[in-house]
């Protein structure tokens, strides 16, 4: 059970199956007629549940078609616990949560956004609980990762550098976002810093395990990084919209155009002026999205 709180979603706990305390937060319509599907929202790599708060919002009060929305922390990231065991931050293990969060909610069968490491996510879920995949959102992501990105997001989760304020949690965003994101108004760069740092005492501070950073240092770029087009591949009846971010570095415009030579009914928009990963309630994107899901209903 959970306590509904003032941002209009129920804060709920439920147990992973290695008895870690994982965290969701639900956002039930106040009307959701029968049979729309709900929507599970999987954060990137170090991020959480508050990425798609608005998004969230949006879809849940849509006037016409409301829905229900979760959307999830894994383990290591916002209120889940850290686990002791730093190897299983892995997609596969964290494929099993989301899985496990699916059962604890009574979510049968869902449509998923999944946001970079999320995107990853789903590809494993394909094969290993394919049922649940009423649809799905690639938010800039896809079976190939470009290297230049991944090593962008591995040097500047490993800087060191800890903000010493909030006004300065947003200037080090635009420092090393800003160049990708042009389309952002300050207000969203102040909602960026409020969904990656949490408040403790007034201060931001980093809200995912570290030991999630650091695993990055040990990718060997000399040698091509692992695909997962067999993955893909799976996904063929599976309904999919993917979203790119104009100025994205770990999406290219050449994997896109071979996953939709794959996956002909695939659906594609364009971030404009946005990189890495695209805020998802800006501009014509929350719309594009409700059409999406609408039609899976």
């Amino acid at each position: 059970m959970g306590d509904v709180v003032a941002g209009g979603f129920t804060e709920t706990f439920h147990r992973s199956a290695d008895g870690l305390r994982l965290y969701a937060r639900d956002y039930l319509p106040a009307d959701a007629g029968p049979g729309r599907l709900p929507v599970v929202c999987l954060p990137g790599l170090t991020r959480n549940a508050r990425d798609f708060h608005e998004l969230a919002l949006l879809l849940s009060r849509h006037a016409a078609l409301s829905r229900r929305v979760i959307a999830l922390d894994y383990r290591g990231r916002g209120r889940s616990d850290r686990d002791d065991n730093k190897a299983n931050y892995n997609p596969a293990v964290e494929c099993g949560d989301v899985i496990a969060a699916c059962a604890a909610l009574g979510i049968a069968r869902a449509i998923f956004i999944g946001t970079s490491r999320g995107g990853l996510i789903l590809h494993l879920m394909a094969a290993i609980k394919p049922d649940l995949l009423a649809g799905l959102i690639f938010n800039d992501i896809g079976p190939v990762i470009e290297p230049a990105g991944l090593m962008a997001i591995r040097d500047y989760l490993n800087r060191g550098r800890q903000p010493q304020s909030w006004s300065e949690a947003v200037d080090m965003l635009k420092e090393n976002h800003g160049a990708a994101f042009p389309a952002l108004a300050p207000a969203d760069w102040e909602g960026m810093a409020r969904a990656i740092y949490r408040d403790e005492a007034g201060m931001p501070v980093a809200d995912y395990d570290s030991a999630i950073a650091e695993q990055l240092k040990s990718i060997d770029f000399g040698n091509p990084l692992p695909d997962l087009w067999p993955q893909f591949e799976k996904l063929g009846s599976v309904p999919l919209l993917v979203i790119r971010g104009e100025n994205s570095n770990l999406l290219s415009q050449e994997t896109a155009a071979e996953m939709k030579r794959r996956h002909p009914g695939m659906m594609q928009i364009t971030a404009k002026g946005q990189g890495h990963a695209p805020l998802l309630h800006l501009a014509d994107i929350p719309e594009a999205i409700h059409a999406f899901v609408s039609r899976l209903d």
